[in-house]
């Protein structure tokens, strides 16, 4: 089952971001049990430039496992999202495996 992350960064936290942003990098290209990181980045804020956010796409056994992986994040570890939400998703238009 596809899950999205939607994560909307804490005002006044781009410090935050670039700082942790290898680590996050790392999290993600690295093996987790049972989950596979599918597709994901920045959300931008109507600059196009700045970032405000994340979009991650995993495939997970569960809702339990997704959160599970979605809290390891080291972006959630360092307290930089005001809000995260990791909700099932219905991959139809792209998905390589359709």
């Amino acid at each position: 089952m596809y899950f999205a992350i939607v994560a909307i960064d804490r005002p006044g936290t781009t410090d935050v971001r670039t700082s942790t942003r290898p680590a996050h990098r790392e999290y993600l290209r690295t093996p987790y049990p049972g989950v596979t990181y599918r597709l994901g980045g920045p959300l931008l804020a109507r600059d196009g430039a700045t970032m405000i956010g994340s979009l991650i796409v995993i495939e997970a056994p569960d809702l339990a496992a997704a959160e599970q992986f979605s809290a390891g994040d080291p972006y959630r570890k360092a307290d930089l999202f005001a809000e995260v939400a990791v909700r099932p998703w219905d991959w139809t238009s792209g998905n390589p495996d359709k």
